[in-house]
């Protein structure tokens, strides 16, 4: 059975950061339109339909989309209104998530966590622009939860490098005695991933199950791009290397 620990091996750990939406499952709109409600719920007063069409998703972390969506109708969008939409979007998602008939878990991607937890030598997080209580909400909704114990989320930073090196401190916390050979890959589904992953000195697996297609994921400098989570480079990308 796989220890929550890490030891000295011979084989230096892989701390593993997974984007969520688009890589590892779609929502089908659930969070959309669970932050649609939580903004008309704080925006009653400007009479206005609330529509986020015209903001990305792809990629952003929820605080930068609240923020983007606030400015939009010209709210002044300070860090205490962001959270309080926040919350209210939290207490929207659940029931947005169950009345999701396109929800989707993507290919591959089960196969891939239960081979990867239960390597010794591979710690398992997140690295997702979802607040912490909207990750675990999808994650439970595809049956992913038990996956993941830690990760850098967006309730953590609002910048997606700041949140993946959150995570990575997370992980390395998991090593009983990090020795600083510990190889940390990034997997995502946006340009912003790749960004984030190069920021942070990651390896990036990109997949083009999102919004973005392999051209622009490679244009991005992706380490390696996939069609999908079953695909064999993904095994590749985390085979161990052995120390010298």
């Amino acid at each position: 059975m796989k220890t929550s620990g890490c030891y000295i091996w011979a084989m230096p750990p892989i701390i593993a950061l997974f984007d969520i939406d688009g890589t590892l499952l779609r929502a089908g709109g659930a969070g959309r339109r669970a932050v649609e409600l939580a903004l008309d719920e704080v925006l009653d007063d400007l009479d206005a339909d609330v529509s986020l069409e015209s903001v990305e998703f792809a990629g952003r972390t929820d605080p930068w989309i609240v923020r983007t969506a606030l400015l939009q109708y010209g709210v002044a969008a300070d860090d205490g209104l962001i959270h309080e939409v926040l919350r209210r979007y939290v207490a929207h998602l659940p029931r947005e998530l169950q009345l999701a008939t396109a929800f989707e878990v993507l290919p591959g991607v089960l196969s891939l966590l239960s081979e990867l937890s239960a390597r010794e030598d591979v710690i398992l997080g997140l690295g997702t622009g979802n607040t912490e209580p909207a990750a675990y909400a999808k994650l439970a909704r595809g049956g992913l939860d038990s996956f993941f114990s830690f990760g850098g989320f967006g309730s953590d930073h609002a910048d997606r490098a700041a949140l993946l090196r959150v995570g990575l401190e997370r992980g390395l916390e998991r090593c009983a005695e990090p020795q600083g050979r510990e190889r940390v890959v990034v997997v995502g589904d946006t340009p912003h991933d790749v960004a984030a992953a190069h920021a942070i000195g990651a390896a990036c697996v990109a997949v083009s199950t999102g919004g973005y297609d392999g051209f622009a994921l490679e244009a991005a400098g992706a380490t390696v791009v996939v069609s999908d989570l079953g695909c064999a480079a993904v095994r590749a990308a985390f085979e161990p290397t052995a120390s010298r």
